[in-house]
């Protein structure tokens, strides 16, 4: 007889399949990675397939993986949903809401969303997440998160996921206000090398944008480089520095507006990327989930109005 299938099974699956590695995995799971590795060997027996093979020093899906990894991050979203029914049940409570959203969304776009939402006095708990969109998607596609408010990722990251757009968002290159570069005659580009440059971390999704930015206009490498999606970091190091922080427009739009921060001239159109709201296919959201997403949508709108977008 066949040992039966196990949470630990898909929770252990799921975790090698998101860090690409076992050691890792055990770390975040606080398990030995011996007991990884046989949790793994256990599963593949049962299903009778290899899940998992080695590519150079992580590891990768294989194609039955990848098929697995969907039915089974499904299951686990249906486990936790039905623990929170329960729960919701015996304490006679409206349904959390746990939701992802990027610096910019979370400056720009929730207060307004937010306080728009309690006037319906849902009485639901919320969880509001900032993070890289990168970690909120797979935190989406665990169950740990209802809804992400961020950009639309690569379409291999998008795979059994919805995404409704929002508006439009570029990237911009900010400084100081009294920045040697915004002088007059300065060519931007040319001088970059000379400061200090923030850069968003490799696994953010503007970073292949910003990449793509600077090779067109002949910059192949930056000597000093830092890499954040830290926002306060950012702001602190730019006062105190003549550094150059390359960063979704957004999350500096109160800092222009006041003056304590400007963009360099540059014509950064090609780098507009949406933003939205991005759920799990699969997923009917509640009462309350629908009265707060349009609340974003309103808040949303309102912002895109003001900027005469």
């Amino acid at each position: 007889m066949e040992p039966p299938l196990k949470f630990r099974h898909l929770r252990t699956f799921m975790e090698v399949a998101r860090l690409k590695s076992v050691i890792r995995a055990a770390e975040s799971l606080h398990v030995s990675q011996p007991a990884v590795t046989k949790t793994i060997r256990e599963l593949e027996e049962m299903l009778d397939a290899r899940l998992l093979e080695r590519e150079g020093r992580g590891i990768r899906l294989t194609r039955t993986g990848e098929v697995f990894l969907r039915h089974a991050g499904a299951t686990i979203t249906a486990l936790r949903q039905a623990m929170d029914s329960v729960s919701r049940e015996v304490a006679n409570a409206a349904p959390p809401l746990r939701i992802g959203a990027l610096p910019t969304v979370s400056a720009r776009i929730m207060p307004q969303a937010m306080l728009s939402f309690l006037a319906e006095e849902t009485g639901s708990i919320i969880k509001i997440v900032t993070g890289d969109n990168a970690v909120l998607l797979e935190q989406l596609r665990l169950g740990e998160l209802d809804l992400v408010v961020g950009r639309l990722a690569a379409p291999e990251k998008m795979k059994g996921f919805s995404f409704e757009h929002l508006y439009s968002e570029h990237v911009v290159f900010a400084v100081r206000a009294s920045h040697p570069l915004l002088a007059a005659g300065v060519d931007v580009l040319d001088r970059l090398g000379d400061f200090p440059v923030l850069m968003p971390t490799r696994h953010s999704i503007i970073r292949p944008v910003v990449e793509q930015f600077l090779i067109a206009h002949g910059i192949a490498a930056l000597p000093v480089q830092i890499e954040t999606v830290s926002d306060s970091f950012g702001r602190a190091f730019l006062r105190r520095s003549d550094a150059v922080w390359i960063i979704s427009e957004g999350v500096v739009a109160g800092d222009i507006a006041d003056n304590s921060l400007a963009v360099l001239p540059l014509d950064m159109t090609g780098t507009s990327g949406p933003v939205g709201l991005t759920m799990r296919a699969e997923s009917l959201p509640s009462l309350p989930l629908m009265l707060l997403m349009q609340a974003i949508r309103t808040a949303a709108q309102g912002k895109a109005e003001a900027a005469g977008i």
